[in-house]
Parts: structure tokens; C-alpha cells; sequence
């Protein structure tokens, strides 16, 4: 393998992360669905 293959992989993949991070900090969290309620009967 070449000189410093694995320190450069581990920089990079370093490097995504951090922006993988970044960027998941920015999204909105999902909101719970909220649950319809069925009526007792469902011959209505």
C-alpha cells in the first residue's frame, strides 16, 4: 500500500463526518405522527 493510506482515509473520513454532523444539526426533527381515532363501531 502507499505511504500514509491509512492517515489520509482516516482524515477524510474525518473530514465527512464533521460536515455529515454539521449538516444533521440542521434538519428538522420528524414530528410523531399523531393517530387517528377510530370510531367503536365500524359498521357507522
Amino acid at each position: 500500500m502507499a505511504d500514509n493510506y491509512l492517515e489520509y482515509a482516516r482524515e477524510n473520513y474525518e473530514k465527512r463526518k464533521e460536515a455529515w454532523l454539521k449538516n444533521k444539526k440542521r434538519l428538522p426533527k420528524p414530528r410523531p405522527q399523531r393517530q387517528i381515532e377510530k370510531p367503536e363501531d365500524e359498521a357507522l
